[in-house]
C-alpha cells in the first residue's frame, strides 16, 4: 500500500496532497448526506402508498441504510457459495481491488523492465496505427 501511495503522489506538492485529502472528506461527507435525503425521499414516496408504512426522518433513513448494510452488506462480489465466512471474508480480500501487496514490486520492475516494454508497446500500437491507414476501405 506504500509504495501505491508513494506512485500516486510522487509529483505533489505536500499543498496538492492535503487539499485531495480535504476535497475528498468533503465529497465523501456530501455524499453521506445526499444517500440519506435520497433513502428518506424514496422511502416516503413509495412505502407509504404501497404498504401503509410510517414516514422516515432523515436521521431515521441513514439508520436504516446502516442497518441494512450491516445485514445484506459485505464486500459485494455477489457470489452464493456454501464456504465458510472466514474462507469467503479471505476470499474477499484476495479478489478485492484494494489488495495493493503486490504494488512493492512496482518500483523494482518499472526500473529492471518497465521502460523496454514499454517502449515495444508504442512501437506495436505505432506499427497498428501504419497498417490501419494503408489498409483501402472496401465500401
Amino acid at each position: 500500500m506504500t509504495n501505491f501511495l508513494t506512485h500516486k503522489f510522487r509529483k505533489k506538492s505536500p499543498i496538492e496532497i492535503a487539499g485531495i485529502i480535504i476535497f475528498g472528506a468533503i465529497a465523501i461527507t456530501g455524499l453521506a448526506i445526499l444517500f440519506g435525503f435520497v433513502i428518506m425521499w424514496l422511502w416516503n414516496w413509495l412505502m407509504p402508498e404501497i404498504f401503509g408504512l410510517t414516514t422516515l426522518t432523515y436521521w431515521q433513513a441513514v439508520g436504516l441504510f446502516i442497518l441494512l448494510k450491516i445485514l445484506i452488506g459485505g464486500c459485494g462480489s455477489g457470489s452464493s457459495s456454501k464456504k465458510s465466512s472466514k474462507d469467503s471474508s479471505d476470499e474477499c480480500k484476495k479478489d478485492s481491488k484494494t489488495d495493493f501487496s503486490k504494488w512493492k514490486y512496482y518500483d523494482k520492475f518499472w526500473k529492471e523492465e518497465g521502460d523496454e516494454y514499454y517502449k515495444q508497446y508504442v512501437e506495436r500500437q505505432s506499427n497498428q496505427d501504419q497498417d490501419n491507414e494503408s489498409k483501402p476501405d472496401s465500401e
